[in-house]
């Protein structure tokens, strides 16, 4: 840094507009007066003091001839900043301030940044909020302010809330929105400073003003204008309204002529050269230079070589870009970010007690894990009842599929019917405000438990009995709502029939992300939930001794539920097959009334059916009284097309027939069908289904008459010219498969289908009751780092969420056919409580919290995954199948 002297600051001479960074001066003072004065002089050095993003001043001793990278280097290493390259220093006087770089660079890539980067860069959001440089919405920076709120002094109280609030100004308008900023940081229990720095970015992070600067210009008209450089490309906006955005892809070429910036574009692009003019030759060349940056960080593998020096001439600027490139970056710190020490942020003065100021310290975490786990206690009654909150949390998202995006999708189309509105909501609505409110008990508990909550009261907090006790008995008065699901199931079914607009409505809400399961099952969510606490019960029960203080309360929370439980075991049965019966009925082509009265769901799956062609692959499906056997359709639909019904009522099956491994004959009245299993152990559920089926066929009175069309039904029992006529059939099918228009692609038939597997109503009952969620870190087979993410386990299948808060997944994961294990050695994982998820050459890491949330996450994944976990239980206790996998 070299001394001005007399010269115009460096500020006046680039002519900048506005402070945006950290700075090195106080306001008011001159940027000569401050480093002469302000010195210490040790012969040839200087002391420059540096003021902070959160107001902490540190002294550094450079060289008067050192440049500016030095001060630069020694401020990257104090703060610990692995990511330096993303931000600058610069000087400032009263009018003007100019950067050293590095230029401050944004990005909206913020989930792989370590503790000091994220807090630097939540703080400058804090500052640009206070000063009106990020434009949002009022509500929006009600919520950023009450997140600050929360890094601050910790949860919610009401007095402290209004003394930080009276005391610090976060918002130009605070007054108007400060009732706002108290209800938004109510929310925010149990939320570390870490977590809501994370929660600051990613609400900025999507703001269209997020990370822009202003360089004022004016287009060939003379309009004023502002330029902006973001990661993309360049932007222009007329006010605060962005008009147009030029991406670095359609861009040739930047350069600029005394005070005109010229872009231009490829070729293809209809306006070839565009001119912008700015103040000065100097506020040209910054942008220019800005522009220049910005394209390289953000475009570039490598870093730009430099060009070679002409001997006689030079024409042009011979800047380059000569820092590292994103990518680069990215790879630095997957090598060296791990090594770093850990980060201590500053400590607020309005941290209420050491609880709130112990959560201060962020840590160096893995690579790429944006939050890692915090240190919890380690009973495993802690994580059994911490189970109960995750899941908790999970199935109230579940219920607001219903209560708040159905009703809302119905409403905008006036798609239902006023007695079927009332029907639907007058019983889920006092569901989902209870559990609303039990919610809360629980994160509060949890909180509590922790130690991360800053309530002044004292209490032995470290159990949960008391609280499900409460609440189960108060859940008995909804015994009524719960009986009356069956009615609700069935109405809403019948009027999808009735009503084309409904139907309509409710298909194109099924193909929206926020359901991510059939709209009925979610109506099945408030039974299956009682079923999931009496489980959770028990096992608390059985962790706990007779004489543990939590006992008594959990074993009669649990006399509680069972109860309940007991008396809607029956009806959940019954509406879990009527679920999956007009599941499949939507999915199935050239069936109808698959509802009927009495008809049961016994299971579906893939076999190999013999036919002229050979082994041909279909999807079978057996009921209580027929089984069918479709194909898949050829359109975007994805349906099964039936193909063929077989009545059980007379029915017989015989093995090895044929020369065909896993191999039978099931012979009916009107045909005879060779098929084919992918496994011994598949071969011997179907047969032992089959088996029972027939048998209680064969005793039962009442039997089915409800068939396909008498051209189906009566077709030749030679089923070599049968299938060659079904064939031909399927591809004559168009119109029929085309006025299907909607169809959900993930349904468990789909999975069966390409996982050559298949799947039981017992399995899909167990399934239900080992329903888990929480969060892990994920890892895929060749990545460096892991991902915090949340994961939910239903129906067969793991959704991935960034947190619980998320309305919908990002992706899926279908688990049958999966195996799961512990990694092996050459896998080179060396992390406690982490399983491995296999599919062929599809391998996924998963690591957990704890060795209990480790057991939990196996035994639920085996049960639904392996084979061997989903063995039928119509399979007489004591039996055994061979295992085999050819």
């Amino acid at each position: 840094v070299k001394r001005p002297h007399e010269r115009p600051t460096p500020g006046t001479r680039l002519g900048a507009q506005f402070n945006a960074g950290i700075s090195t001066l106080e306001p008011g003072q001159s940027l000569s007066g401050n480093m002469i004065g302000g010195s210490k002089s040790h012969g040839r050095g200087l002391q420059i003091r540096v003021q902070g993003l959160d107001d902490s001043q540190e002294f550094f001793d450079i060289d008067v001839s050192s440049l500016g990278q030095a001060l630069l280097s020694e401020v990257f290493h104090s703060g610990n900043l692995i990511e330096s390259d993303y931000f600058g220093l610069e000087f400032q006087n009263i009018s003007a301030h100019a950067y050293l770089p590095n230029i401050n660079r944004w990005t909206l890539s913020l989930r792989g940044f370590f503790p000091p980067c994220r807090y630097l860069f939540s703080l400058q959001m804090k500052r640009d909020l206070m000063e009106g440089r990020l434009i949002c919405t009022e509500n929006t920076g009600a919520l950023l302010a009450s997140h600050l709120v929360q890094s601050e002094i910790g949860d919610y109280d009401d007095a402290a809330d209004r003394d930080f609030l009276r005391m610090n100004k976060l918002l130009p308008y605070q007054e108007k929105v400060q009732e706002r900023i108290m209800e938004l940081h109510r929310r925010h229990l149990g939320q570390t400073p870490a977590e809501s720095d994370f929660q600051i970015l990613e609400i900025a992070r999507k703001l269209e003003m997020y990370g822009v600067r202003f360089h004022p210009a004016a287009d060939r008209e003379g309009t004023k204008i502002n330029l902006a450089v973001a990661h993309m490309g360049l932007q222009v906006f007329q006010g605060h309204t962005k008009i147009n955005t030029f991406n670095w892809s359609k861009i040739r070429k930047l350069s600029f002529k005394r005070k005109r910036f010229l872009i231009k574009l490829h070729p293809e692009v209809h306006v070839y050269t565009l001119e912008f003019l700015m103040a000065s030759r100097d506020q040209c060349k910054i942008f220019w230079k800005i522009c220049v940056e910005y394209h390289s960080f953000f475009r570039l593998l490598d870093q730009p070589q430099p060009k070679s020096k002409t001997m006689l001439f030079n024409r042009g600027s011979s800047f380059r870009y000569s820092g590292r490139t994103q990518k680069q970056l990215v790879e630095y710190v997957r090598e060296n970010g791990a090594k770093r020490t850990p980060y201590q942020r500053c400590v607020s003065p309005y941290a209420k007690s050491q609880l709130a100021a112990k959560y201060i310290m962020v840590l160096d975490f893995e690579m790429n894990v944006p939050l890692v786990f915090q240190r919890y206690p380690t009973d495993k009654a802690y994580f059994i009842a911490k189970e109960i909150l995750t899941t908790e949390r999970t199935y109230l998202k579940d219920l607001e599929v219903i209560t708040v995006w159905f009703r809302s999708a119905v409403i905008k189309d006036n798609a239902m019917p006023e007695g079927l509105m009332t029907l639907l909501f007058s019983n889920i609505d006092p569901i989902y405000e209870f559990h609303r409110g039990f919610l809360k008990e629980l994160d509060q508990r949890l909180a509590l438990w922790e130690g991360r909550s800053n309530a002044h009261v004292k209490g032995d907090y470290q159990r949960i009995g008391d609280v499900m006790l409460r609440n189960m008995c108060a859940l008995k008065e909804f015994t009524g709502y719960l009986q009356k699901h069956d009615e609700v199931l069935t109405e809403l079914e019948k009027a999808t029939k009735r009503l084309k607009k409904l139907e309509t409505v409710y298909k194109e809400f099924e193909l929206q992300k926020v359901c991510y399961l059939p709209l009925n099952t979610f109506l099945l969510k408030p039974i299956q939930r009682l079923m999931h606490y009496k489980l959770i019960l028990e096992r608390l029960c059985k962790h706990y001794s007779p004489a543990h203080r939590d006992h008594d309360d959990c074993k009669e929370a649990l006399k509680e539920v069972a109860e309940i439980a007991t008396q809607l075991q029956s009806s959940l049965i019954r509406l879990e097959n009527f679920q999956k019966l007009t599941e499949l009925q939507r999915d199935l082509i050239g069936i109808e009334n698959l509802t009927a009265p009495g008809r049961e769901f016994i299971r579906e799956g893939c076999l190999y059916k013999l036919t002229k062609k050979g082994l041909q692959q279909r999807m079978f499906f057996l009921f209580s009284d027929m089984l069918l056997y479709t194909s898949k359709g050829v359109t975007a639909t994805n349906q099964f097309k039936v193909h063929g019904q077989l009545p059980l009522h007379g029915m017989i099956e015989s093995e090895n027939e044929w020369s065909v491994p896993h191999c039978f004959t099931i012979y009916s009245a009107q045909r005879t069908i060779v098929v084919a299993a992918s496994s011994k152990v598949e071969m011997g559920k179907w047969i032992e289904d089959l088996n029972i089926a027939i048998d209680l066929a064969k005793k039962s009175q009442d039997k089915s008459s409800i068939f396909l069309d008498a051209e189906l039904g009566d077709r030749s029992s030679d089923e070599v010219s049968l299938e060659q006529e079904s064939e031909d059939d399927m591809n004559s099918s168009h119109t029929s498969l085309d006025k299907q228009t909607h169809h959900r692609a993930n349904t468990t038939m789909h999975v069966c289908w390409h996982r050559n597997t298949s799947v039981s109503m017992s399995d899909h009952s167990l399934a239900v009751e080992n329903q888990l969620s929480g969060y892990l870190l994920r890892k895929f087979k060749n990545s460096n780092g892991w991902q915090k993410l949340w994961v939910v386990f239903t129906n067969f299948c793991l959704f991935f969420y960034k947190t619980h808060q998320d309305d919908f997944p990002l992706a899926s994961l279908p688990l049958l056919g999966y195996t799961v294990s512990t990694p092996e050695e050459s896998d080179s994982i060396h992390k406690e409580y982490v399983f491995k998820l296999q599919f062929k050459s599809h391998v996924y890491f998963f690591r957990a919290e704890s060795e209990y949330t480790f057991e939990r996450w196996m035994e639920v994944i085996k049960s639904a995954a392996s084979t061997t976990g989903r063995m039928s239980l119509l399979i007489p206790k004591g039996g055994s199948l061979e295992m085999n996998g050819n």
